[in-house]
């Protein structure tokens, strides 16, 4: 077994900046992906497919002693209508790279959950690992659902697991996507002049978390030894509403933004952010990158963008 990264749903806007810089340190990985992209150099290779390809996943494994699961493809918004989305697309593929990664004792297996789908509106704040999950969402509840199995997997197995919960993440190279990302999309229709449509009356909290700092994150939580069952939120450890955002991007980019307020949705939470104490006490991770600052890095990237 060689000291290789496995990396499932590569393609995302977390998979593509923690390759980035896993590569660029020195480490080998490969990455699975439905749609092929280059490399990010020679430390760095494609593969096209999903977590549904034994096969692949086997090859893989052979190569690779840490996994890291990144592969979704739901949203609270897209699963709404359809909880069988949930175990279609996520939790019957996982299930069965389970059976697969069985078969290769001694890995580690690193998987990237959410911070602000699980919990759903917390009676405590800032929300800490140990608050009860309570998903108002089928992303959410299918979350819960892929946590348990993973849990009980790393205990029955032996497997090293680190469960990450991540707040909104956001940056340069997120991609534009419905329903997902609110400062890309909210940066998207300053750029374009467009008109921009809130569920709520914009005073739903997020804790809303660089790009850079949770690559930091999972980077440092692969380099600790071997854990099992353990859970971390990684946020910014502060909110902020859709309107304080607002407020902010108006000021960075020196442009109004026009707003239509919708009525709220039941998917949606109306306050969460992430007690990360945990993780600064046993990693020592904190986030760098403040969310102003973050803000206007990323408007900069923007700008830069032919759309």
């Amino acid at each position: 077994m060689s000291a290789g990264i496995l990396m499932l749903g590569a393609g995302g806007f977390l998979g593509s900046a923690l390759a980035r810089r896993l590569s660029r340190d020195g480490c080998r990985v490969y990455r699975v992906m439905r749609q092929p992209a280059p490399p990010f150099g020679q430390n760095d290779s494609v593969h096209p497919g999903d977590i549904s390809d034994v096969a692949l996943m086997r090859e893989l494994l052979t190569r690779c002693n840490t996994v890291f699961h990144l592969a979704s493809a739901t949203t609270p918004g897209s699963s709404a209508r359809q909880p069988s989305l949930e175990a279609e697309f996520n939790l019957l593929p996982t299930l069965r790279f389970l059976d697969v990664m069985q078969d290769f004792p001694g890995r580690r297996l690193i998987f990237v959950s959410s911070g602000g789908a699980l919990y759903g509106n917390p009676a405590i704040e800032p929300a800490p690992e140990t608050h009860p999950t309570t998903a108002l969402s089928y992303h959410g509840a299918g979350k819960i659902a892929l946590e348990t199995f993973l849990l009980t997997f790393s205990r029955l197995t032996g497997t090293g697991l680190t469960v990450l919960r991540p707040s909104n993440l956001y940056g340069p190279a997120q991609s534009l996507k419905s329903g997902f990302g609110l400062v890309r999309t909210m940066l998207q229709h300053v750029k374009q002049g467009t008109t921009m449509q809130i569920w709520g009356d914009g005073e739903t909290v997020r804790d809303f978390l660089y790009i850079d700092d949770m690559v930091q994150a999972c980077c440092q939580v692969r380099a600790q030894g071997d854990a099992v069952g353990e859970v971390f939120n990684v946020g910014a450890g502060n909110g902020h509403s859709i309107n304080q955002i607002r407020q902010l991007a108006e000021k960075i980019t020196g442009r109004a933004i026009d707003v239509i307020y919708q009525p709220q949705r039941q998917v949606d939470v109306t306050h969460i952010v992430l007690d990360c104490s945990r993780i600064r006490s046993k990693l020592g991770w904190s986030p760098a990158v403040p969310l102003e600052e973050g803000l206007a890095i990323t408007w900069q990237w923007l700008q830069s963008q032919a759309t």
